[in-house]
């Protein structure tokens, strides 16, 4: 079992910068690939980055060169630190994890953190 909880959202303008963290326990982090997803009001959730157990990254096309996704494996957290932020990227965003490799279906994720709201705002 996993828990994990997400932090760093917030208001920010066009441009701007923020640092998402998802705080993980209860399991062997390390041995979990992790993922970044977000859902924006009236769409679906869509896949944002995700990050193997070896630190192998991939990301959408629309934050590609503006959104890495990193993990620190010491303090059971991942994080998504997202530079040049556009007003689409307002979201709901989430982390999750999965046992082993990644993958790009949510269906697949079996822990969810609750969310934190990101909005890019003038």
């Amino acid at each position: 079992q996993v828990q994990l909880v997400e932090s760093g959202g917030g208001l920010v303008q066009p441009g701007g910068s923020l640092r998402l963290s998802c705080a993980a326990s209860g399991s062997i982090f390390s041995r979990y690939a992790m993922a970044w997803y977000r859902q924006a009001p009236g769409k679906q959730r869509e896949l944002v980055a995700v990050i193997t157990i070896g630190s192998s990254t991939n990301y959408a096309d629309s934050v590609k060169g503006r959104f890495t996704i990193s993990r620190d494996n010491a303090k059971n957290t991942v994080y998504l630190q997202m530079d040049s932020l556009k007003t689409e990227d307002t979201a709901v965003y989430y982390c999750a994890a999965r046992a082993g490799t990644i993958s790009q279906q949510q269906n697949h994720y079996d822990y969810w953190g609750q969310g934190t709201q990101v909005t890019v705002s003038s």
